[in-house]
């Protein structure tokens, strides 16, 4: 089937890749060490794997090897009528619906989440599954490279930190784009996501986003709708925070210290 580039489709057909996402989706880091010692390590705990946009199915077989369920949730008619066809007699269960709309709680047992996303919703599709509100155990997403390095970079975007306020995360392997049908213009990334209940509150997000209104000025001037430079440079000495800081300088921790200082 000829892929649909308006639906970001991209065809990943390796294999080796394909089974290392399937691992790390049913065993997190231990996947890396039963890969290097012989000794394969099964997920007890959590049987059901919910796909984004399994698309031919390519990463689908590995998922069925490693879940006793799949649940595939795919935006493409054509595609998720061919699906179950592609796998007679598994528990596959392929859901003809757009991702950013699903309803995550019609899933009543632990999940995880695995799937090679579309680069041009990849932002929304993280927010949707960090905020979902039954938080599946891991989520392991193929993205875009450039997008995965700003989610684990040290260099903070509001994408960052929202991640990292709902979620331990942890880079994968890079998969090169000649590995895809038709190839895309850039290689991809591979990006584990262990979530959790968020670190910091709606209050200290409603301060980032003043933060970066303006990501390459300094934060003291993207603040003083707040409070004076005189006042800012105070406070950022207060809690140790250079008073020439850029909003992609300060860590979470960072950011929720200058919250309450603010409000205090």
């Amino acid at each position: 089937m000829v892929a649909n580039k308006a639906l970001g489709q991209h065809w990943l057909n390796n294999r080796a890749i394909l089974n290392e996402i399937a691992g790390l989706a049913a065993e997190g880091s231990a996947w890396y060490h039963s890969e290097k010692t012989g000794v394969e390590i099964k997920n007890q705990d959590v049987h059901i794997c919910l796909e984004i946009g399994p698309g031919l199915g390519t990463l689908t077989s590995s998922l069925l090897r490693r879940f006793d369920e799949v649940i595939a949730v795919e935006y493409d008619d054509k595609l998720a009528g061919n699906l179950p066809k592609s796998f007679p007699g598994k528990n596959l269960k392929v859901i003809n619906a757009d991702i950013l709309k699903f309803d995550f709680s019609t899933v009543r047992d632990k999940y995880v989440i695995a799937g090679n996303i579309p680069y041009y919703i990849t932002s929304p599709i993280i927010e949707k599954v960090l905020t979902a509100p039954n938080l599946p155990e891991r989520v392991v997403l193929l993205m875009q490279k450039e997008v995965a390095e700003r989610i684990v970079s040290s260099k903070e975007t509001m994408l960052s930190l929202f991640v990292k306020n709902r979620a331990e995360v942890m880079p994968g392997p890079v998969v090169t784009k000649g590995e895809f049908t038709p190839p895309p213009k850039v290689d991809s990334q591979v990006v584990i996501f262990e979530p959790h209940a968020p670190i910091v509150g709606e209050e200290v997000f409603r301060l980032i986003r003043i933060g970066f209104s303006a990501p390459r000025k300094k934060l003291t001037h993207n603040l003083v709708s707040l409070k004076s430079k005189v006042e800012l440079g105070q406070v950022f000495n207060d809690i140790g925070i250079n008073v020439g800081a850029r909003p992609g300088d300060l860590s979470l921790a960072d950011w929720q210290k200058l919250s309450k200082k603010l409000e205090s």
